[in-house]
């Protein structure tokens, strides 16, 4: 078997960190869950996204995906042997409420139960995601999270949830990626609920932070011990070019992708030079609001896969700033992402020294490649694998510096639908046969396997 110092000269081992550091999986249930029309479960805006054609490059949708619903026991078996001792899961909240208003789907609050006793029985501590991105469509029917009304319906899924889960689940993210939430899903379009327009994108953004503000003291009220925080996707900035005009593109990209989420989050309100750039698109903040964002976290969740480089550019709504794609001969993935570990010990620095957050873990950190099953069966994805030691070199090394991160979540344990690509992009270290939902372990889940069996 290859172990962890054959891989890389620089490879880390399990025990350059420290012994209480949790190493887990991450997964989200649109993702992988499927059962999408079982137990009460009503439709999602990705159930209605997919549906939509040319939404999804495939044509496919999470109706079936990895059937986790059904086959959770073999998949917590493969964590389990693989070593890991966390695992972050997602809640689907169609599973939970079919309309505003309503009981809780109690079949919905079973499974989800059973899901977690599954986790403790193979040692694997629960860390639930409350919202990654599948809002009932009948919320999405009334404004969405454009509509402030939605904040309400999420606490009451929140307060459902916890109150189901909480003798047994300490740790909650209230959010994954509100950045995807609102300006991917309602700016750009290419994620559900489609919607490309600046103004609302901004006031989702709103809501969701409000949401979570909101939620942390609930979650506090209904679970003993709770510790809760939030996930957000972030990158590292860089200027494509030391002019003056590159450099001023980069500062008011940085202030929509890393600033406009971090700064409330942290007490400081939203960052007035941004504010002074999106003048009407601006939204709509009550009294309050500010504070209740601002409410104080027990950690932040830091997902990375790649840095940005930021070239000026005034044709390109609404900032006059565009991302590069990475320069020709760049190390990139299958999605076309730069492979940048220093990236990520480059973005632990710059968070723990802007914001102090307290303890941070890595949500998710992982990589797309196109792998083949080999003759023998087996899947040799070296890329991935090299990925992984690289990213958690790089880890090791923020860490020795005196960044405060505490447990590391690679995406994903499970090759699934991967969103708008569909099931065309796999990031698994599991690989999944979609036609017979056969598992295999690749070479990157027996390498991570090794890692934390210290092999």
């Amino acid at each position: 078997m290859t172990t962890a110092n054959a891989l890389e000269p620089t490879a880390p081992q399990r025990g350059d960190f420290a012994p209480d550091f949790l190493w887990g999986c991450a997964t989200s249930s649109y993702q992988i869950e499927g059962a999408g029309q079982e137990d009460g479960r009503v439709e999602s805006i990705w159930d209605r996204f997919a549906a939509t054609p040319g939404k999804v490059k495939d044509g496919s949708s999470g109706l079936v995906a990895c059937d986790h619903y059904h086959r959770w026991p073999e998949d917590f078996d493969i964590g389990r042997d693989m070593g890991l001792n966390a695992y972050r899961f997602s809640i689907a909240w169609p599973r939970i409420f079919s309309e505003v208003g309503g009981k809780p789907n109690e079949k919905g609050l079973d499974f989800y139960s059973r899901l977690v006793d599954g986790m403790l029985e193979r040692g694997l501590q629960p860390w639930a995601t409350l919202y990654h991105w599948d809002l009932p469509q009948y919320l999405q029917d009334l404004g969405g999270w454009n509509n402030r009304a939605t904040v309400d319906a999420y606490l009451a899924f929140v307060d459902a949830m916890t109150r189901r889960l909480g003798d047994r689940v300490q740790h909650w993210i209230t959010h994954n990626e509100p950045w995807c939430t609102s300006i991917i899903g309602n700016f750009e379009g290419w994620h559900a609920p489609g919607n490309t327009d600046f103004k609302t994108a901004l006031q989702v953004a709103h809501h969701v932070l409000l949401s979570h503000g909101k939620a942390v003291p609930l979650i506090r009220a209904n679970v003993p011990n709770a510790r809760a925080g939030i996930a957000l996707s972030l990158h590292p900035v860089r200027p494509a070019s030391n002019s003056p005009e590159d450099l001023a593109a980069m500062a008011r990209h940085d202030g929509l992708r890393y600033r406009w989420f971090l700064d409330p989050l942290y007490g400081r309100g939203y960052p007035q030079a941004t504010l002074d750039i999106i003048g009407d698109a601006a939204p709509t903040v009550e009294p309050g609001d500010l504070e209740a964002i601002a409410v104080p976290t027990d950690f932040l969740g830091v997902n990375y896969y790649f840095p940005e480089t930021i070239q000026n550019d005034p044709t390109h709504a609404p900032l006059g700033a565009r991302v590069l794609p990475p320069a020709d001969g760049m190390e990139t993935t299958a999605m076309g992402w730069e492979v940048a570990p220093q990236g990520l010990a480059e973005l632990l620095h710059r968070i723990e020294n802007d914001y102090h957050p307290g303890p941070m873990y890595i949500t998710e950190n992982g990589s797309c490649y196109t792998d083949e099953v080999g003759a023998n069966g087996e899947i040799d994805d070296v890329e991935r694998r090299r990925y992984l030691a690289t990213h958690l070199a790089a880890l090791r090394a923020a860490i020795r510096d005196g960044v405060p991160v505490k447990g590391y979540f690679a995406w994903s344990l499970l090759d699934n639908f991967e969103w708008a690509e569909g099931y065309l992009k796999r990031f698994g270290l599991t690989h999944i046969d979609y036609a017979t939902q056969q598992r295999r372990l690749k070479s990157s889940g027996k390498w991570y396997r090794s890692f934390l069996r210290g092999e």
